[in-house]
């Protein structure tokens, strides 16, 4: 069963003179009244007497009362909470009549509903921070939020790189004429050597024959004296006769001009292996930059759905990028009555034991805004207790003067206390 407040007695804390509630089960209990009469002093009262020390206002006791601060609290369990005396001492006494202490208190009492504008206040990366502890996937969270983290700016690097490789690539020249590989002068010149060997090879063997043509004409002249001889030249005539009839010269003219053109085509191929090289590199990271991405939204599937299958105080509620988000709201677009709902949601989901919240100045929202949070936290069977500069009819009761408007109240003089009926 959620801890509620079911009765509250309180006498000379801060400006509060002597005040008697009932808070509502569920729902809001609004203290109303105008300014510096004691409303806030009733808050900072339950805080004291629920929270401990750490909550004692700095000047407890009202000024010009020598009557010690006096505060009693009743749950709707029966537990009875009371601090009196002197040093206001603590007093905590369960249903059974058994005495507890701070520490039993602790167990059902959540501190940001004591001090709700502390866990408001707090950023929105604290927000989400306490909310991912409380539901018990933050570690988890963190290392996949480490994890996108690492992927996004490796991302952003690579894809930096990848818009540079582009832009090189398209502005490099690009020369279609050009041959796919660097040309060599060297084996160029090589060719045209061979070429010139080859001919000067044909040219010998011209020359040979010329010179065989004219040995026969002197043999002719001696063919008797030198028959033999004759024989065997018209042989090797044969011979370089047919040896030469296929020969061709063949032109150095374009290996010539091939060299000459060397640097300017080997300018061109090597540009157009720059441009195929740019080319190839800016694929290469673009892919890397797809990949990451994939990387990344993966990582963010993973974020959803583990928050998707976590145990949220609201539906609706969520974390974005370490943010919380409400109605597709951050914190700083919220309205206030779902900031309301936010933070009263949290404090309970952080101790689910603690069925009440404490709220101060509620006169920011509207009437139908107040309305709606009031619905809102009734049909959630929590209680709060807040308070409003009004007087008006939505407020449970107005506190004038450290009194409750319309209730009995003791007039004090000195150490003697006596009730009599208020007229206001």
């Amino acid at each position: 069963m959620a801890m509620k407040i079911n009765q509250l007695e309180i006498e000379n804390v801060k400006r509060i003179k002597a005040v008697k509630i009932e808070p509502s089960a569920n729902g809001l209990t609004i203290i109303g009244g105008r300014n510096n009469q004691g409303k806030t002093s009733v808050l900072d009262s339950i805080a004291w007497a629920l929270g401990g020390d750490k909550f004692r206002p700095s000047q407890a006791q009202r000024e010009q009362s020598v009557i010690p601060p006096n505060l009693k609290i009743v749950m709707n369990n029966g537990l009875i909470v009371e601090r009196k005396g002197k040093n206001s001492a603590l007093k905590v006494t369960d249903p059974n009549g058994e005495k507890g202490g701070q520490q039993l208190l602790n167990d059902f009492v959540e501190q940001f509903a004591l001090n709700l504008p502390k866990f408001m206040d707090s950023t929105s990366k604290e927000k989400a921070q306490i909310l991912l502890k409380i539901i018990g996937v933050g570690d988890k969270l963190v290392v996949l939020e480490k994890e996108e983290k690492e992927q996004y700016d490796e991302r952003l690097t690579i894809g930096r790189i990848a818009d540079q490789k582009e832009k090189y690539a398209k502005e490099q020249p690009y020369f279609n004429n050009a041959p796919a590989e660097l040309v060599s002068a060297s084996e160029l010149i090589k060719q045209q050597q061979d070429i010139l060997a080859q001919n000067g090879e044909n040219q010998r063997k011209r020359d040979r024959l010329h010179q065989l043509e004219q040995e026969d004409q002197r043999l002719m002249e001696q063919i008797q004296e030198l028959q033999r001889k004759q024989e065997a030249i018209q042989a090797d005539l044969v011979i370089a006769r047919t040896a030469a009839q296929d020969l061709e010269d063949q032109s150095t003219a374009e290996l010539e001009q091939n060299i000459s053109d060397v640097e300017e085509i080997n300018r061109k191929v090597r540009a157009n292996l720059d441009k195929e090289k740019a080319e190839d590199d800016a694929r290469e990271y673009r892919r890397q930059y797809d990949q990451l991405t994939k990387q990344i939204n993966d990582t963010r599937q993973l974020k959803a759905d583990l928050l998707k299958t976590a145990e949220l105080p609201l539906p609706e509620l969520t974390i974005n990028e370490g943010e919380l988000v409400y109605k597709g709201q951050q914190w700083d677009n919220m309205s206030g009555s779902d900031r309301l709902k936010v933070s009263t949601a949290i404090v309970r989901k952080l101790n689910p034991e603690c069925g009440f919240v404490l709220l101060d100045k509620l006169e920011q929202m509207d009437m139908d805004t107040l309305k709606e949070f009031g619905d809102w936290l009734e049909a959630e069977g929590l209680q709060a207790i807040a308070t409003r500069v009004s007087t008006g009819e939505e407020c449970s009761i107005i506190i004038e003067d450290g009194y409750v408007v319309g209730q009995e109240h003791p007039i004090i003089e000195d150490k003697k206390t006596e009730w009599k009926k208020g007229v206001f």
